[in-house]
């Protein structure tokens, strides 16, 4: 089965949700951190979350700064969630966001879809060019790896540059999607999408029907929703009939636990109640 047609399953499976694991030390109760090194207190954090959601979501996105920051310790900790995920047979989206060109856009490409690093999907910045984009592609053409592309994200900043007008009057964004659909038509999987997805912000509402209409063939990676307080609307209509893509939270699922009194003992419990609870947000929205 191709990666994406998987992903399409378990959406439909076990719903849209996508727990970010951007894990950070201050999310942690202290009795975890207790007489464990870095590495050892946030995989056991992650693997909390992991086991009580994992029947509950989709995939897991896990934001690799907040690894990065802790050094070496912290990407350990990175390559053992991974392992982790894929001992689990879940999916995985590394959030690494590069933009590089020929051999080093190659070596991104062998890190993080071989070895220590491996993820199902990672993320990509398309703004240099189709050309930071090509050198996935034999990964992808295997059918066993996927990648999400910026296109229309959700930060404010988005609006410096992703909506500037071209010269046939549309708005930059939709130049890069329109490049990256030509790409992801070329391997589409029996579910109809293909692995060329995009990173599409619920909290710009004034085009997401028009981008959903657009690139309908295209899986999206929808951030937004959670702390970022997307609407639920706006998310709902950014999928396709609650498929064709995957909604991300990660503070508002793993900082749950510290909304109840007795939080700090049932980590994962909380963080499940919050997965169900987002999706159901989410889902009323298909009887409007």
């Amino acid at each position: 089965m191709k990666i994406i047609d998987k992903l399409y399953t378990r959406v439909k499976e076990r719903g849209f949700i996508c727990i970010g694991l951007d894990t950070s030390l201050d999310y942690l109760p202290d009795i975890m951190k207790k007489d464990k090194s870095i590495d050892e207190a946030i995989f056991a954090f992650n693997k909390e979350i992991i086991d009580n959601t994992y029947d509950v979501c989709a995939c897991y996105k896990l934001q690799i700064a907040y690894y990065e920051s802790y050094g070496l310790l912290g990407m350990k900790a990175y390559r053992d969630t991974l392992a982790y995920l894929r001992e689990k047979d879940l999916i995985s989206i590394g959030d690494i966001k590069r933009s590089d060109i020929a051999a080093s856009a190659s070596q991104y490409a062998l890190a993080h879809f071989e070895g220590d690093f491996e993820a199902d999907f990672i993320t990509l910045n398309p703004y240099m060019g189709m050309d930071s984009i090509s050198p996935y592609e034999k990964y992808i053409a295997s059918g066993k790896k996927g990648v999400f592309i910026l296109l229309r994200t959700s930060n404010e900043g988005a609006n410096d540059f992703e909506t500037l007008t071209t010269d046939n009057g549309e708005e930059y964004f939709y130049r890069v999607g329109d490049k990256i659909k030509e790409l992801n038509d070329k391997y589409l999987g029996e579910s109809g999408f293909g692995p060329f997805g995009l990173v599409v912000g619920a909290t710009h509402k004034a085009e997401i029907e028009e981008i959903r209409k657009r690139y309908k063939n295209n899986f999206f990676l929808i951030p937004g929703f959670g702390a970022q307080k997307a609407d639920s609307y706006n998310v709902y209509k950014l999928l396709r009939d609650l498929n064709g893509g995957v909604v991300n939270s990660s503070r508002a699922i793993l900082k749950n636990y510290q909304n109840y009194e007795d939080g700090e003992g049932k980590i994962g419990h909380y963080a499940r109640l919050k997965a169900i609870e987002s999706k159901e947000e989410i889902s009323q929205n298909a009887s409007l």
